[in-house]
C-alpha cells in the first residue's frame, strides 16, 4: 500500500493531445513529440475516419499556427490550442504549464513574452503586468533563464546587471514600449526602446525611420491577383484534398484559366462542383447575390480569387477572413466612404499597394498627391511634407488602423478613438500592417442576415460553432479595451487609461526626451515612392508558375483522352492537323474574344475548347461517379481483351478505372499489400475497398452499396501493426505530407530499383534523391551554431546489402554529419512500413547493419 501511495503520477497522465501538422510543425516533429507525450503518460489522439481532429475528445490541441479549418471548433469548445513550446516547457519544468502564454493566435501579441519588472513604481508595474498577462504573456518576480523582457528605467538595477552577465538574449526595455503596444493593440519592434541607449531618447521624432518590410501582406495586397509567369517550381497540391470547390460566375474567368484552376483542384484530390449546397469552398468577387448569401449563411469557406491563389502558393489552408483583401468585396463600397478622398504618407512597397487597394475597396477615392479637397491622410508617422500640409489644411490625420478596422467592421469608424491618432516617435507603423481580421458577426448582420430556417443540420452546427467561437474570442478583445488599446467608455477602460498615463508620467520624471528637432523633408513627399513590391508579387509569380507548369500535363491529358476517334483508327499527323484546321475555320469565336490574353490562343487551347463539347455529346456515357484504382486484381491477368471489355462496361455504369497517378475515390485490392499503387493511393486518403466490388459490378450489371465492400484484413493489419481504418484516417489528416521536408536518399543499385521507392516517398511529400557518392555533396556543410543550436535533423538512406552499396555507407554518414544531420542508413522496409502506417516512426531494427546482421545477410 505504501509503495502504491508514493508512486508518482505521470506528468501528462490526464492529457489527451491532438497534433496539427503544418509547415510550422513537420511530421518529424510530430513523431518526436508524440513519443514524448506517450513516455510521460499522455495519449495522442488519432484523427477520425475523415482525417479530422476529434476535438471534443482532446484536452489540448498542439499547433504552431491557427491556419487549420477546425480552429474555430476548438475555440468554441474551449479546447486550448497551444504551440509546441507548451509541451517543451511542461517537460522542462515537470509541471503542466499554463496554456494562455503559448497560444499561436497572433492576436495574443505577448504570447512569447516572459516579463519581469525592475525600477518602476508599483502602480505602473501592476498595470504593465496585468496587460501583458491579458495579452498572452507571463510574468516572474525574479530574473530566470526563461525571462525574455525586463521593464526598467535604467541599467543600474540588479536584474539588469545580472541579465547582461547571464542572459544576454534578454531584452531590457523602457515602459514606453509596453504603453505604445497597449495603445495600438499591436506588438511593435522593441529596438527603439532598448536600454542602455534607447533610440526614442537619443533621436528626435522627426529623424528618418526606414520603411519596414512586412510578411503579413504576402499574397494579400489586392483582390485581383495578376497573371505572372515565373521560373519552374512544383509541389504537389494537397490544400484541396477532400474539398469541394465552387467558383462563381462573377469572377469573370476566361475558359482557359478556369480550366487550369479546375485541373489544379482536381489534381490536388479536390472536386469542382456547381452547387452551393455541395461545396466546402465558395470563391466569388462580390459579397452579394443569392449564391454568396447561401454559402455564407451555411458556414462555407467564402473567399475571393486572391485567397484562392494564396492557398495555392502556400499549399496550406488559411481562413479568408484572416486577411481583409482575401474576402469578397462590397460591390458599392462601405457606407460612409463614398465622399472621402484619401491619400497616403510614409508607407512603401507592398504596404502602400495594399492600402491603395483597401481604400478603393472601401468605396473611397485614393489620390497619389494631396490637395486641399482631400478629407483624410493615412500616415505611418507624424513627420512628412504631407503631414505638415494636412495640419495647415485641416485634413484628418490617422494611421492605417482606422481604415483596416473600418473595413473589418463594414462601417466608417469614429476618428475619436485615440489609437487611430497614436504614432510612436521612432516606429514606422508599416511594420504592423495587415494584422486585422474581418469581423464575421458584422458581415452576417449586414450582408447575409437570417437564413436559419433554410439550413440543414450540418450548416446549423457550423454556424453555432462560429458564433460560440466569436463569443469566446471576445476575451482577447476585452483585454485590449481594458488597457486602452481600444478606447471604451466602460469604467474598466477609464481605470486602465489613468494607469497607463501614470506610467508615462513616472517615466517622464526620470527620463528626459531630447528637444524636438526641425524636420527637413528629403524630397517631394507628394510623389508616390517608387518602391518595388516584393512579397506579394513573388507570391503571385509562384502561384501562376505552379499553374503554368501544370499546363503541359493538362494539355497532354486532354489530348490523350481524345486520341481514339469513333471509328477506332489512329489519330495524328496530317489527319489531326486537318481536323484542327476544319474546327478552327468552323468556330465563330476565339479565345481572345472570351477574355483570354493574345498569347494564350495557341493551337492546343483551340483543340481542347472547340472539340470538347462535340466529344461529350457523342459519348452518351453517364457522369463518372466513382474513380477506382485497382491493384492485385487477378481477373484481368493475361487477358487484355477481357480487361478492355470490362473497363467499358464499368464506365457505362459510372465507374472509371484510373491509374495511381490520377485522382481516385477508392483503392480496390484483395488485401493490404505494400505495392506502389496501394501505398501511393493510400497516401491520398482514398477509401480502401475489396476488389470484389469490381467483380460484383461486372457480374450483376449494377452498382452495389460500396460500404458493403470496405476491405477487412485482420491478418495483414496484425502483420503491419496498424488497422486499415487508422491508416486511412491518418492519411486523410496528413494530406500527402507525412514525410514533408524529410530528406530520403536511395542507392542507385537498390533491389527492385529506386523508381518505385521514389514514387512512394514523393507521394508522402519526401525530398527524394538518388545517392551515388560522386564528387561534391548534396548536403551543405553546416555547423551546429549555424542551425541555431537545434539538434541534428535525421536524413535517411535506403539501401540493400550489395558490396557496392555498403561502400557508400561511410561516405553518406560523413556527408550527413558535416551538414549537422543525423545519418540513418535503413532498409527499404522502413519506408514501406511508414507509408503503410501513415505515421513517421523509427526503430533501430530498420538500420541496415542491424537488419542484415539479424537476418544473416
Amino acid at each position: 500500500m505504501a509503495e502504491n501511495a508514493t508512486e508518482k503520477t505521470p506528468l501528462l497522465d490526464s492529457c489527451v493531445i491532438a497534433f496539427v501538422q503544418s509547415k510550422q510543425l513537420s511530421a518529424n516533429m510530430v513523431s518526436e513529440m508524440s513519443k514524448l507525450v506517450r513516455e510521460n503518460g499522455g495519449e495522442v489522439l488519432e484523427p477520425n475516419r475523415k482525417g479530422q481532429l476529434r476535438i471534443p475528445e482532446a484536452t489540448h490541441v498542439i499547433s504552431n499556427t491557427i491556419d487549420f479549418d477546425q480552429y474555430n471548433e476548438a475555440l468554441a469548445m474551449m479546447i486550448p490550442v497551444v504551440s509546441t513550446n507548451w509541451l517543451m516547457s511542461s517537460l522542462a519544468r515537470q509541471k503542466v504549464a499554463q496554456v494562455r502564454p503559448y497560444s499561436p493566435d497572433p492576436r495574443m501579441i505577448f504570447s512569447s513574452v516572459n516579463l519581469t519588472c525592475a525600477d518602476i513604481p508599483d502602480s505602473d508595474k501592476e498595470t504593465i503586468i496585468g496587460a501583458t498577462l491579458a495579452l498572452g504573456g507571463t510574468e516572474s518576480k525574479d530574473l530566470t533563464r526563461l525571462t525574455t523582457h525586463i521593464c526598467a528605467l535604467t541599467m543600474d538595477h540588479p536584474k539588469c546587471v545580472e541579465a547582461q552577465k547571464k542572459n544576454p538574449k534578454c531584452k531590457i526595455v523602457l515602459p514606453h514600449w509596453f504603453d505604445d503596444c497597449f495603445r495600438l493593440g499591436k506588438r511593435i519592434d522593441e529596438g527603439p526602446y532598448l536600454l542602455p541607449d534607447p533610440e526614442i531618447l537619443s533621436k528626435g521624432a522627426e529623424d528618418e525611420v526606414p520603411i519596414p518590410t512586412n510578411q503579413h501582406l504576402d499574397g494579400a495586397t489586392s483582390v485581383l491577383p495578376r497573371v505572372v509567369n515565373s521560373g519552374p517550381e512544383r509541389e504537389r497540391l494537397v490544400v484541396f484534398a477532400q474539398k469541394k470547390v465552387m467558383m462563381s460566375a462573377d469572377l469573370n474567368l476566361n475558359a482557359r484559366l478556369r480550366k487550369i484552376l479546375e485541373n489544379l483542384i482536381i489534381g490536388g484530390d479536390g472536386t469542382v462542383v456547381d452547387s452551393v449546397d455541395d461545396c466546402d469552398m465558395f470563391v466569388c468577387h462580390y459579397r452579394d447575390g443569392p449564391q454568396y448569401v447561401r454559402a455564407a449563411q451555411s458556414g462555407k469557406q467564402v473567399g475571393n480569387l486572391a485567397w484562392l491563389y494564396h492557398i495555392i502558393v502556400r499549399n496550406q489552408w488559411t481562413s479568408p477572413t484572416r486577411r481583409l483583401l482575401h474576402y469578397p468585396i462590397p460591390r458599392n463600397g462601405i457606407p460612409g466612404f463614398e465622399d472621402m478622398k484619401i491619400t497616403l504618407s510614409n508607407y512603401g512597397g507592398d504596404a502602400r499597394i495594399y492600402l491603395e487597394n483597401l481604400i478603393t475597396a472601401a468605396g473611397a477615392t485614393y489620390t497619389k498627391t494631396m490637395k486641399a479637397d482631400n478629407t483624410h491622410l493615412i500616415t505611418a508617422r507624424m513627420h512628412s511634407e504631407k503631414c505638415e500640409a494636412a495640419k495647415d489644411w485641416n485634413i484628418e490625420i490617422v494611421n492605417h488602423l482606422w481604415i483596416e478596422e473600418s473595413y473589418a467592421a463594414s462601417q466608417a469608424l469614429s476618428l475619436t478613438n485615440p489609437k487611430y491618432r497614436h504614432f510612436p516617435s521612432r516606429t514606422n507603423l508599416g511594420e504592423v500592417i495587415g494584422q486585422t481580421f474581418l469581423d464575421e458577426q458584422k458581415l452576417r448582420e449586414i450582408y447575409y442576415p437570417g437564413g436559419e430556417d433554410k439550413l440543414d443540420t450540418a450548416a446549423k452546427k457550423k454556424r453555432k460553432i462560429n458564433e460560440t467561437a466569436k463569443v469566446n474570442l471576445l476575451n482577447v478583445d476585452t483585454a485590449e479595451r481594458d488597457f486602452d488599446v481600444m478606447k471604451d467608455s466602460s469604467p474598466a477602460a477609464a481605470r486602465a487609461n489613468k494607469q497607463t498615463k501614470a506610467t508615462n508620467k513616472t517615466a517622464a520624471k526620470n527620463l528626459v526626451t531630447p528637444a524636438k528637432k526641425r524636420h527637413v523633408a528629403p524630397g517631394k513627399e507628394n510623389d508616390t515612392p517608387s518602391v518595388a513590391s516584393t512579397g506579394s508579387r513573388s507570391a503571385k509569380a509562384a502561384a501562376m508558375s505552379r499553374i503554368h507548369n501544370l499546363t503541359p500535363d493538362i494539355a497532354l491529358y486532354e489530348k490523350e483522352k481524345k486520341r481514339i476517334p469513333k471509328n477506332g483508327g489512329p489519330w495524328g499527323g496530317k489527319r489531326a492537323a486537318d481536323q484542327i484546321d476544319r474546327e478552327r475555320t468552323g468556330t465563330s469565336s476565339s479565345p481572345t474574344a472570351d477574355g483570354a490574353h493574345p498569347e494564350e490562343t495557341d493551337e492546343e487551347d483551340e483543340d481542347r475548347t472547340s472539340r470538347r463539347p462535340a466529344k461529350r455529346a457523342k459519348t452518351g456515357l453517364p457522369a463518372v461517379e466513382k474513380r477506382i484504382c485497382l491493384t492485385g486484381y487477378s481477373r484481368w491477368v493475361g487477358d487484355k481483351n477481357r480487361e478492355d471489355a470490362d473497363r467499358k462496361k464499368l464506365r457505362s455504369m459510372g465507374i472509371q478505372i484510373v491509374t495511381e497517378d490520377s485522382p481516385c475515390d477508392y483503392l480496390a485490392a484483395p488485401q493490404m499489400v505494400r505495392t506502389k499503387k496501394f501505398l501511393k493511393c493510400l497516401a491520398r486518403g482514398a477509401e480502401v475497398i475489396n476488389s470484389d466490388f469490381v467483380t460484383a459490378c461486372l457480374e450483376d450489371g449494377k452498382v452495389p452499396e460500396v460500404e458493403e465492400f470496405i476491405l477487412q484484413d485482420k491478418e495483414s493489419e496484425q502483420r503491419f501493426g496498424v488497422t486499415l481504418e487508422t491508416a486511412v484516417s491518418r492519411a486523410r489528416a496528413n494530406k500527402g505530407r507525412l514525410l514533408w521536408g524529410v530528406p530520403v536518399y536511395c542507392t542507385a543499385d537498390i533491389k527492385n530499383g529506386s523508381d518505385n521507392y521514389q514514387t512512394i516517398a514523393e507521394a508522402n511529400g519526401a525530398i527524394f534523391k538518388v545517392y551515388r557518392a560522386r564528387s561534391g555533396t548534396t548536403i551543405k556543410p553546416t555547423k551546429p551554431e549555424e542551425d541555431g543550436g537545434a539538434p541534428p535533423e535525421p536524413v535517411y538512406l535506403l539501401t540493400s546489402q550489395s558490396p557496392a552499396e555498403r561502400n557508400l555507407w561511410p561516405k553518406f554518414e560523413e556527408m550527413a554529419r558535416n551538414g549537422n544531420m543525423e545519418p540513418r542508413i535503413v532498409v527499404s522496409d522502413w519506408l514501406l512500413d511508414v507509408a503503410m502506417r501513415q505515421e513517421l516512426t523509427f526503430e533501430k531494427k530498420y538500420l541496415a547493419k542491424n537488419y542484415f546482421q539479424e537476418n544473416g545477410e
